[in-house]
């Protein structure tokens, strides 16, 4: 039996679900999410928790099992919490700032970059190389984190670049024989 399939989801006040054959629909304080269902996994309410259990033993089925709890789980998360990315700017003259539903950033490149912010999600820049990217959907979350983090990526030598703010970015030496006299 998977260990994350077979944990139950405790639903918080203000969470409902409305289960369906091939999807889960979450709705909650922070608005509504779509979780689908793999073909094999069932979901049912019980006193105020959802829990997932599987129709065979099948090698697909057990291995869709925990997938389909923890897709129901982040949906619940989001609909409550929220999720949250932070990326900082390192390097000299290298800035970001919103404007409207564009995130406009100045990378070190002759041209700045304006990166178009999606619908449901919430981009700020508490300062200039601060980007923070919050929403419900923790995959959509993800991706347009690393879609701008893949604007310019931390550089090897000097580090300069986009990095997550809780990445550690692994520089290398260069090159030893750099003062040769002639």
């Amino acid at each position: 039996m998977s260990r994350i399939g077979k944990s139950p989801i405790t639903l918080p006040d203000g969470v409902t679900v409305d289960i369906q054959s091939d999807q889960l629909v979450v709705k909650g304080p922070k608005g509504e999410l779509v979780s689908l269902v793999p073909a094999g996994i069932s979901f049912a309410l019980e006193e105020g928790t959802l829990v997932a259990t599987r129709a065979d033993d099948a090698k697909r089925t057990r291995g869709f099992h925990g997938l389909a709890r923890a897709l129901a789980y982040n949906a619940v998360t989001g609909v409550t919490v929220g999720f949250k990315r932070e990326l900082e700017i390192q390097g000299v003259g290298y800035r970001a700032k919103v404007q409207g539903k564009t995130l406009s950033m100045q990378l070190g490149f002759s041209h700045g970059i304006d990166f178009p912010i999606p619908d449901g999600l919430t981009v700020t820049t508490p300062d200039q190389t601060h980007i923070v990217v919050e929403g419900n959907d923790k995959q959509q979350v993800g991706e347009i984190a690393a879609q701008i983090r893949r604007c310019r990526p931390p550089d090897a030598y000097k580090g300069k670049g986009i990095r997550y703010s809780d990445e550690m970015v692994r520089t290398k030496v260069g090159k030893s024989g750099a003062a040769v006299e002639v």
